[in-house]
């Protein structure tokens, strides 16, 4: 009986998801969402992400620009690391232990499930160099491995940080080094009971004096009570010598990605926000991060819209809640966050770099690319701008999924896609700074990388 019940599931998804409304596209990028009525049903609208193989596709990018496969073969590449030398470290792997506590949560699993990869976990920093710098990185090594699910990354003097699922872990780090030197030092645990959302982003604060780590909820809105959403949905401030932590900023549902803007110093995050309210909400966001603040979840969502699913209610905290500075649409899942240099190109030069891995609860999917965010005097201006695109193809498969993007200064943006477990590097033509309207963007030339072709 069970295994028949199993059966049917696949076969029962259209009919279920139709509970979960209208896939439009309201505007909700920019300062001012539109934020339709809440809609509740059975499901959510689904579509999985079927996946294929690159073969002799590319990614597309805006022209003036190439982009090339540095690495392939990876244990689900997450987060990238520009040392400065040059070398790059990716953080490999997959977490999360969290039980199903619904039917829904079920179907949703294994929806989720389909649109991901079938290989093994790395646990490992993998470390990428181009000795000669003409683009091809052929050295591939292991930097340190046996962690676990290493994701965020971050280097202070001669520290690398790095955040496993349960852990904030150091190594000492000289520069041009290809291997850890001996095993990590522990800095502070992190929460990992159940570990519903077990990314845990990284980023240090300009003196080096603090890390933050974003931490994510252990459910979607409070299934599992209160008590299991102690320390989460927070960024931590950690100091980066005794490990003593505090909440810097709390409300927030998913940070996965943290960056410091340059010149402000102002800490920025991505946050993926709850489901289940329809295909339309809630938008996805990148905002900056007050300390002290609250971001409303799980009690309200975008300022002060109260979701009515959270019991008791604290219309407190709702009246506390600070509106986000920039939607990036609903269910995009924001993975990955970056602020830009000038040697990306004039068009690009002022703004962020933001990986989106894509949704797997809208018939309409949302996400699967990489997009440009313009700021102007410090602050996001204007409609986001799509930068790497082609993840997934009109044929409605599936050819990979950016997560991290971590900028090179030399003039690269390096994107990690955790389902072809690929590395790819994005650069402006070597003639100089792409002078590229950021509203023509076409397929762009793929350089092929010699062995690191997938």
């Amino acid at each position: 009986m069970k295994t028949r019940g199993l059966l049917i599931i696949p076969g029962s998804l259209a009919l279920l998801a139709g509970c979960g409304g209208n896939d439009v596209d309201p505007v909700q990028q920019g300062a001012n969402p539109s934020l339709p009525e809440q809609e509740r049903g059975l499901l959510p609208s689904m579509n999985i992400a079927e996946p294929t193989p690159w073969g002799n596709e590319r990614p597309t990018v805006p022209p003036g620009y190439n982009v090339t496969a540095i690495a392939t073969g990876l244990g689900i590449p997450r987060q990238t690391l520009v040392l400065p030398n040059g070398d790059i470290l990716v953080a490999e792997g997959r977490g999360g232990s969290a039980p199903a506590l619904r039917p829904k949560d079920i179907i949703a699993g294994f929806i989720k499930a389909k649109g991901t990869t079938s290989v093994e976990s790395g646990d490992r920093l993998t470390l990428l160099r181009d000795s000669d710098g003409d683009g091809k990185y052929e050295g591939q090594t292991v930097f340190a491995d046996g962690l676990n699910a290493p994701y965020g990354l971050a280097l202070v003097n001669d520290r690398l940080y790095v955040a496993n699922q349960d852990a904030l872990v150091m190594f000492p780090y000289r520069i041009g080094q290809t291997q850890a030197s001996g095993p990590p030092v522990k800095i502070t645990d992190l929460p990992s009971e159940i570990n519903h959302h077990w990314t845990k982003a990284l980023a240090a604060s300009p003196d080096g004096r603090f890390l933050y780590v974003g931490i994510g909820s252990n459910s979607n809105i409070t299934e599992r009570g209160m008590t299991a959403e102690a320390n989460r949905a927070m960024i931590w401030e950690v100091d980066a010598t005794t490990g003593a932590h505090r909440p810097f900023a709390t409300g927030l549902r998913n940070p996965t990605a943290l960056a410091v803007q340059p010149g402000s110093g102002k800490l920025w995050a991505v946050v993926n926000e709850r489901d289940e309210l329809g295909p339309n909400l809630v938008p996805d966001y990148l905002t900056s991060v007050r300390e002290g603040g609250f971001y409303g979840w799980p009690y309200s969502y975008w300022g002060q819209n109260v979701d009515p699913r959270v019991r008791p209610q604290n219309p407190q905290k709702v009246a506390a809640a600070i509106e986000p500075d920039y939607a990036l649409g609903s269910h995009v899942a924001t993975l990955g966050l970056s602020f830009s240099t000038p040697a990306m190109g004039s068009a690009f030069t002022q703004g962020a770099f933001v990986g989106e891995h894509g949704s797997w609860n809208r018939s309409k999917p949302s996400g699967y690319k990489v997009v440009f965010v313009p700021f102007r005097g410090g602050q996001p201006a204007g409609a986001p701008v799509d930068f790497v695109t082609g993840f997934r193809g009109s044929d409605g498969k599936t050819r990979g999924r950016p997560v991290g993007v971590t900028v090179d200064p030399r003039g690269a943006l390096i994107v990690a896609d955790d389902l072809a477990n690929v590395v790819w590097r994005v650069t402006p033509e070597r003639q100089g700074p792409a002078a590229v309207s950021p509203t023509a963007v076409t397929r762009g030339t793929a350089e092929s990388a010699g062995s690191a072709t997938p």
